[in-house]
């Protein structure tokens, strides 16, 4: 049961947005321009980071929100990957065949441990990769992002769908086309 009250029908995230709007708006904002908004990062990479992320820090909610987003952003091989890398109840880089995107999750799960995780060696693997000044800089964005808004979640106790409920597929569908911003 939430901490606060939220609509019931509104799942994670979409309560608190829809109870406390003007945090909200900035939020959603925020969530569009990481995930959506230029970046020489994919769609789906930044998609795939945030569930990532978020399914090391434990939120359900937006792990499976986030994961659906991606698979819905991506061809049917990312689905896959997606899948591979996100497997029940645990995080996997090392199943991405994309050195670059690998250290760039690595980059980010160490983030969400502690920003002082991030470490030379961790950077350094990501260059060697491909990885430029602006993808590790949108990495460590994501990731810290995400560690807020888990915490803003689960914080408040929000209802959420069952990993693998179908609602998620509609919300990932929602959010790679739409987008976060709602009218």
């Amino acid at each position: 049961m939430p901490h606060v009250e939220l609509n019931p029908n509104l799942p994670g995230i979409t309560a608190l947005f829809d109870r406390f709007s003007d945090h909200g708006s900035v939020l959603s904002e925020l969530a569009e321009r990481l995930l959506r908004g230029p970046s020489k990062l994919s769609q789906t990479q930044r998609e795939l980071i945030a569930a990532a992320v978020s399914r090391q820090n434990d939120c359900l909610f937006c792990c499976e929100s986030h994961a659906a987003a991606a698979r819905a952003s991506g061809s049917s091989e990312d689905q896959v990957l997606i899948d591979a890398t996100l497997p029940e109840g645990a995080v996997d880089p090392t199943a991405h065949p994309d050195l670059k995107l690998r250290s760039l999750l690595e980059i980010a799960l160490a983030t969400a441990k502690g920003g002082q995780q991030v470490t030379s060696s961790l950077v350094e693997a990501a260059r060697k990769h491909g990885a430029d000044d602006t993808e590790i800089h949108d990495a460590i964005l994501i990731a810290a992002a995400f560690c807020m808004f888990n915490r803003y979640v689960d914080g408040h106790a929000t209802v959420a769908p069952e990993r693998g409920a179908a609602a998620y597929v509609g919300m990932g569908q929602r959010l790679a086309n739409q987008g976060y911003i709602r009218a």
